[in-house]
């Protein structure tokens, strides 16, 4: 049993696609973990085949909790993505994730993910006690892993990493990493040694990928033009083959929903 109790119901702020029976479900977290969770998905494969699917990087590092079939699931972690991945989403999974910021991974992980740069391991589904029970729904799900992350005593955080990575991501990753070390009086080099230590990549390379990953709304939209203080329109097509492996307008036209979170980010709620 889980030593957690489960808390009032909330009221997350939702988003649903459904297409073919894919449905792809996100949620903002509650304010008092939006430091800690950039957001919550739930996707599950209903179409009765399996699917190929390419997952792009968006900056998170994704806790992920995957039903196969009832009294058969499996928890994973993902590192930071520096480069698109093939996967398939194979019929009748259920998945449930939540897509952590890079503060988790000293305050709530309590590890370095370096090792997990690109790729995924499994961990213990006794990390965090969750149950099966607690996959119903997306709200369920919520509700669990907000009281899991507030239990945790993260009272100790370091004021210059905590303010470094609200500029961070209140910026989209836009701040020059000079600006960014000269706000929270911390090196550049000091910070950079904490990122590969921590993450597997350095402060720069991460600003990019946030940036890229801001653009993905504008994109699903149509919008093909840089938004995110890209130097010109060659250079945002650049970085966008360089992390996406497709142009712009590729990625827009999404032939056959190969990206996910293009479908997904169209409806994500702000």
């Amino acid at each position: 049993m889980s030593h957690f109790k489960q808390s009032p119901e909330k009221n997350y702020k939702t988003s649903r696609v459904t297409t073919m029976k894919l449905n792809i479900q996100s949620a903002l977290p509650d304010q008092s973990i939006s430091h800690f969770v950039h957001s919550f998905w739930m996707l599950e494969n209903k179409t009765g085949k399996d699917i190929p699917s390419t997952i792009l990087p968006n900056g998170m590092v994704d806790m992920t909790l995957m039903k196969i079939n009832p009294g058969h699931w499996e928890m994973f972690l993902r590192g930071i993505d520096t480069e698109p991945s093939h996967v398939v989403i194979e019929k009748g999974t259920k998945i449930f994730t939540i897509g952590l910021k890079l503060l988790a991974v000293e305050y709530l992980l309590g590890d370095s993910i370096k090792d997990v740069l690109n790729e995924g391991k499994i961990i213990s589904n006794d990390f965090w006690q969750f149950e099966e029970s607690d996959m119903s729904s997306l709200e369920i799900f919520c509700n669990t892993a907000t009281q899991k992350i507030k239990s945790i005593s993260t009272e100790n955080i370091d004021s210059r990493k905590k303010k470094l990575f609200d500029l961070i991501y209140s910026s989209n990753g836009s701040m020059h990493v000079k600006e960014l070390s000269e706000q929270v009086f911390w090196s550049s080099r000091q910070i950079n040694r904490y990122f590969n230590q921590q993450f597997g990549i350095s402060l720069k390379a991460y600003c990019n990928i946030l940036r890229l990953g801001a653009s993905f709304k504008h994109i699903s939209e149509g919008k093909l033009f840089p938004e995110q203080n890209f130097t010109d329109q060659n250079h945002f097509i650049k970085e966008i083959k360089k992390y996406a492996g497709v142009t712009p307008k590729e990625l827009s036209k999404n032939k056959d929903g190969r990206f996910i979170d293009i479908m997904a980010i169209k409806n994500f709620p702000s």
